[in-house]
């Protein structure tokens, strides 16, 4: 799903789900039989540590990467004591529904790279200036953090070097040592955390499949808490590192020795759902099925956001989105006449798996909220300018004692450098190496600053921009106007039923890919924007009918989703169709695009208008390329299967040398089914040597017995004790109602900590059970201070600001800075801005009218 909010607004709602690991212990916290890595969420911690950790050193080449990586795994596989198996997956190429959302953080980042890179330079000329010496710039082949993308030289290195890693951990581990390793790198196509679904999904449909099976997957995005309850399997938890900052795509974890955990328990937030999604009223004759209930959650939840449609105006998860969803799925639930999805009915033509009958009229009921949501969210901002004009007296009044330098060339940034100037000497000074470690660390720190502020629209005034004044007459004709270009209820009527459709097939493509696999590798969403709620009327005559085609090859996706200033990472010539004018596709990589930040208030919020790719007009310029591709270049383009490694002291092992191609033996594999063939006839060694520390090294692929997933807990799984009770479920107040907070600002509903079960509790999961699954629960204190911050976009905060007369308030904002800045035409503000651009916004607020326009 990967939306920002959700984590936060799950502990805030469920405390107890989460457990905190001790890793300072030997003792194993959780006792599992399967780990699971979602690798991608260990590369780029690893790849670019967090900015703010002042002891993290940034690697400077691949190397220093990997070896960040091979010391985070050893601590998770240290931490979980995987019994049975340990599957690493990393992201292949995704479906192109994802690589939309690829292709827009990309772009972004190339553009936040150049722009760091110029600040950058301004301020070391500064610090010259000022006579502080600092390290000079290193050239490092991990600057853009764009090559962690499949088909690139850094992914092929990686998968090598984790081979060499995994074989020699197996031989020399005793964690590792009788326990099979899967490694799926990039060449496999798929993103890392489906892969992993997948094959727990083709698992479950084996007969001799343990239905006790402990899963713990390791993982950053909010999206694994939705795939893991899709499972239905009660045994499985997520393994999240502690995040303090703003959980945003740039933000890093934490890279240091006192690492801390945390454990999201799957089978805990069932109990709560069945507490909280209890069904009052229930049509006649219908039995309620708590495990339809937990698909009908998962579905709902799409509409409050994820990776493959864009986000709806109205629903937004630090607005009570979720909890709204959930309350009108409650109280309308008899007259939706019974569940959404039937799961059960996936693979069948024409889409039964959903009523989109009862889908059309649950979102319309939930659409009839959207006027009040607008009217408050309006309110808000009012207030919060009103409060920015306070605020920036203060500030005024505070800058008069700050010396602030004048940057060299004349620019006016509101970064300026906030340092005093060295002292001079006429002598000759030499600079301690401590001195110019630390000139360096103020130089990071103050480059950290400027890029912080530079991202915040609010201290530059963009955040003011309110073109479409949602909630006030004709706010959806000025809508379609602004994001589509079109005027006129036909033209109007006409884009919005074309919206209906594909948002209607992206949710059903949705759903089958989180339940069964990738619907169509070529279906995507053809809009930057998604449609109101209250305008997806018709969802129910929707047909659709998906042609499942093939994933992209590497070179291709990068070609996709790469900006031309990552085009190094490509061959010469695939690079040269993104730089060279004469290229048939050269207008697909725009040097200069829009980014619409409206109504947003950090610059990584805003929305990319790049063109979408014509995937008929690439593959037409990519056909005859791969056939002039060197060796290396071909294995870098290639689509592969997931490699199993296994110590030669293993049951497995004794028959691995002697098959061409055959099952595993269950029986042998600890229950773990599949197709293991040799890599080669010849060698299966991965380390060349057969001594009784040898690693084998087999292709592996999926079973292909348990193909359809099982939407169900399965027979024999045994339940632990319940924990969570009616105590545990507090009144939910939609945040349209609550009158006493602002937008981020946490519900006095949410996140109590009751103490009735909080004292002396004794963890169902019991260390020493005797079955296997054994996990402590060890449940401290309300998890809030966990994500600090963790909402994004603007809010109200706490305290109720100075009321001020709407004259004196006009006043005081026309003399407000970021209001008196004037566009080059002498026009408005557009909500957006171009990359390079030095567009600025206009005076507001002269005509007391204006204020209206907020």
């Amino acid at each position: 799903m990967g939306v920002p909010s959700f984590f936060r607004w799950l502990l805030n709602k469920y405390p107890k789900v989460i457990e905190d690991i001790n890793t300072n212990t030997n003792t194993p916290t959780v006792e599992c039989h399967n780990l699971y890595l979602d690798m991608n969420s260990i590369i780029h911690p690893c790849f670019h540590p967090s900015d703010d950790n002042s002891n993290g050193i940034p690697p400077a080449t691949f190397d220093e990467v990997f070896t960040n990586m091979f010391h985070y795994i050893d601590q998770l596989v240290t931490i979980v004591k995987p019994r049975k198996l340990l599957y690493m997956a990393i992201d292949g190429v995704a479906p192109r529904a994802k690589m939309n959302q690829q292709r827009s953080r990309r772009f972004k980042t190339a553009q936040d790279n150049q722009m760091r890179e110029a600040e950058e330079e301004r301020l070391r000329k500064q610090f010259e200036m000022e006579g502080k010496k600092v390290l000079a710039k290193q050239e490092c082949e991990v600057s853009d953090s764009n090559i962690i993308t499949p088909g690139t030289e850094f992914m092929h290195q990686l998968s090598k070097a984790l081979k060499t890693y995994i074989s020699s951990r197996i031989s020399s581990n005793s964690l590792w040592k009788n326990i099979m390793v899967i490694l799926s790198d990039a060449n496999v196509p798929g993103e890392g955390e489906h892969k992993i679904m997948s094959f727990i999904r083709k698992q479950r449909g084996l007969p001799d499949y343990d239905p006790n099976t402990v899963h713990c997957l390791y993982g950053s995005d909010a999206d694994l808490i939705m795939l893991g309850l899709s499972t239905h399997e009660p045994h499985f938890s997520i393994l999240r590192e502690v995040i303090m900052d703003l959980p945003n795509y740039h933000e890093k974890l934490q890279q240091n020795p006192a690492m801390q955990f945390k454990l999201l328990h799957i089978w805990l937030l069932r109990e709560y759902l069945e507490l909280e999604m209890k069904i009052q009223d229930p049509p006649k004759n219908l039995k309620i099925d708590f495990e339809r209930i937990v698909d009908d959650f998962i579905f709902i939840c799409f509409f409050a956001g994820n990776d493959f449609l864009p986000h709806l105006p109205f629903l937004d998860i630090h607005e009570g989105a979720i909890d709204l969803l959930m309350t009108v799925y409650k109280k309308e639930f008899n007259k939706l006449g019974g569940f959404l999805v039937d799961i059960n009915k996936i693979g069948q033509k024409h889409a039964p798996f959903v009523k989109l009958s009862r889908v059309e009229n649950f979102i319309l009921m939930v659409g009839t909220y959207e006027e009040k949501i607008f009217k408050k969210r309006a309110a808000i901002r009012e207030k919060k300018l009103r409060k920015l004009v306070n605020d920036s007296e203060t500030s005024k009044q505070k800058e008069q004692n700050v010396d602030y330098m004048d940057n060299d060339d004349g620019s006016s940034s509101s970064c300026a450098l906030r340092i005093n100037k060295a002292p001079s000497s006429n002598g000759v000074c030499v600079v301690s190496d401590e001195v110019i470690l630390k000139n360096t660390k103020e130089l990071k720190e103050e480059l950290n600053k400027c890029i912080k502020e530079k991202g915040d629209l609010l201290k530059s005034g963009e955040f003011l921009i309110d073109k479409i004044k949602l909630g006030t007459t004709g706010f959806k004709e000025r809508y379609y106007k602004e994001k589509f270009s079109v005027e006129g209820s036909t033209n109007v009527e006409q884009k919005r039923k074309e919206m209906v459709q594909k948002y209607t097939e992206g949710l059903l493509w949705v759903l089958q890919y989180y339940f069964s696999g990738v619907a169509s590798w070529t279906w995507f969403y053809p809009f930057h924007y998604g449609p109101f709620v209250s305008d997806l009327k018709g969802m129910s005559q929707v047909r659709v009918n998906f042609e499942k085609g093939v994933p992209f090859l590497p070179f291709d996706q990068l070609l996709s989703v790469l900006p031309p200033r990552s085009s190094y990472a490509l061959p010469k010539a695939y690079a040269q169709l993104m730089l060279d004018e004469k290229s048939k596709i050269f207008d697909l990589y725009p040097q200069n695009f829009e980014i619409d930040i409206e109504g947003k208030r950090f610059t990584w919020q805003g929305i990319c208008k790049l063109p979408y790719i014509d995937e008929r007009r690439l593959l037409a310029q990519t056909r005859d390329l791969a056939k002039e591709l060197t060796e290396s270049e071909a294995i870098r383009n290639s689509v592969e299967v997931d490699s199993l490694l296994v110590s030669n002291t293993t049951k497995l092992a004794e028959k691995i040398c002697s098959l061409k191609s055959n099952k595993l033996d269950t029986s042998i594999s600890d229950g773990i089914g599949g197709i293991i063939s040799l890599i080669n006839e010849n060698e299966c060694v991965e380390n060349n040597t057969k001594n009784e520390d040898s690693v084998f090294c087999v292709n592996y692929e999926l079973p292909m017995a348990g193909t359809i997933h099982i939407p169900h807990l399965l027979y024999g799984v045994n339940f632990p004790e319940k924990t969570i009770f009616e105590c545990d479920i507090t009144e939910t107040v939609l945040w349209h109602e609550n009158q006493q907070y602002g937008q981020f600002e946490r519900p006095h509903n949410q996140g109590k900590w009751r103490s009735s079960n909080r004292d002396g509790y004794i963890s169902k999961f019991s260390t020493n059970a005797t079955n296997g699954r054994g996990r402590g629960l060890l449940l401290n204190a309300p998890p809030e201070f966990i994500h600090k911050g963790a909402a994004v976009g603007w809010g109200l905060g706490r305290g109720n600001p100075q009321k001020i007369d709407d004259e004196i308030l006009n006043e005081r904002m026309s003399s407000f800075s970021p209001f008196q800045k004037q566009h080059k035409d002498g026009g408005r503000g557009q909500g957006r801005f171009q990359h390079n651009s030095n567009t600025s916004l206009p005076s507001q607020w002269s005509d007391p009218k204006e204020k209206s326009r907020w």
